[in-house]
């Protein structure tokens, strides 16, 4: 008998404009077309360098969070000040720090969602790459953040790369250390998208502030609070750290590993994302999230994680 396919449920997708400093942050919100079907407790999405929060979506309903709307669940994904929607784009005028992203975007989204749900007193995080570092670093600066935030997830985030390989010296030690940084020094900014070398441009003071911290101590530039030491006495929401195992270099296993050990978070749900664990592919960086195969693979299990934390 031939089997009828799976209605997909009808989402929603809409953009909001949350100002910021002399310009405006873009937030998209996702979420299941039924207003009433939606009183669970929200999620909000930050890409990571070189990238935007297109890497969580598509207008055609693909992606984690399109997933995620489609099974109930309010998404938000965030473009950092300058990238994708946001607005100004980057310039050589425009020069955010990762800092701003911690101490200021990110708490200022979080209390936006949670005025928009009043129902909730809490809201999941979920981070790509670096955006996970950056999620972890404001969970760590500010503990009355952190008290109302349900779980912490991170796709292929590391805080340090010790790998060794010729692709690690040829993309990180190369091109992200020196050619990058020169690059930007000529534009003001580094354009990432011009040299096809991801979704999104770079601001300056983020790349270098982000050379900094993937090579040496965890450790404030505007103002050297040590997140390193703090983080050890961190009261750490429910988290859930994700590697790729075919992600040789920019969220290699043992990376992730690294960071979740620095969190004190050694003990925290871990999952390689590979055949020999029994899933559907060796996940690389980006298609841990984009593959179609995820839908099948580790979403359902993600998003019933996130339901029993409800």
């Amino acid at each position: 008998m031939t089997q009828m396919p799976t209605k997909i449920p009808e989402i929603k997708q809409v953009s909001h404009f949350i100002p910021f400093e002399n310009g405006q942050l873009h937030l998209r919100e996702i979420r299941p077309d039924d207003e009433i079907s939606a009183p669970l407790t929200p999620v909000l999405l930050l890409h990571g360098a070189m990238s935007n929060g297109k890497v969580f979506y598509s207008q055609s309903g693909k992606g984690l969070a399109c997933y995620l709307a489609q099974h109930g669940i309010p998404v938000y994904v965030l473009d950092t000040f300058g990238r994708g929607l946001s607005e100004p784009s980057l310039n050589a005028d425009i020069n955010p720090e990762q800092e701003s992203v911690i101490c200021q975007q990110l708490p200022l989204i979080h209390e936006w969602i949670l005025h928009r749900h009043p129902q909730a007193n809490k809201v999941h995080w979920g981070g790509h790459s670096w955006g996970g570092v950056l999620m972890a670093s404001s969970l760590v600066r500010f503990p009355e953040l952190t008290a109302k935030v349900a779980s912490l997830v991170c796709f292929g985030s590391k805080r340090t790369i010790k790998t060794q390989s010729f692709k690690k010296r040829l993309m990180v030690d190369l091109i992200w250390n020196r050619l990058a940084p020169t690059l930007a020094k000529r534009q003001g900014y580094f354009d990432a998208r011009q040299w096809r070398m991801g979704m999104d441009n770079e601001s300056r003071a983020s790349l270098l502030e982000s050379i900094d911290w993937v090579g040496g101590a965890w450790i404030g530039h505007q103002d050297g609070f040590d997140y390193a030491h703090a983080a050890k006495s961190c009261q750490w929401p429910p988290a859930w750290f994700f590697a790729g195992a075919n992600d040789p270099v920019l969220g290699n296993p043992k990376d992730v590993r690294d960071m979740m050990a620095e969190c004190g978070l050694s003990a925290a749900k871990y999952s390689l994302l590979a055949k020999a664990s029994g899933h559907l592919l060796d996940y690389g960086h980006a298609d841990m999230l984009t593959s179609p195969l995820a839908t099948m693979d580790h979403f359902p299990g993600l998003k019933d994680w996130w339901l029993t934390l409800d």
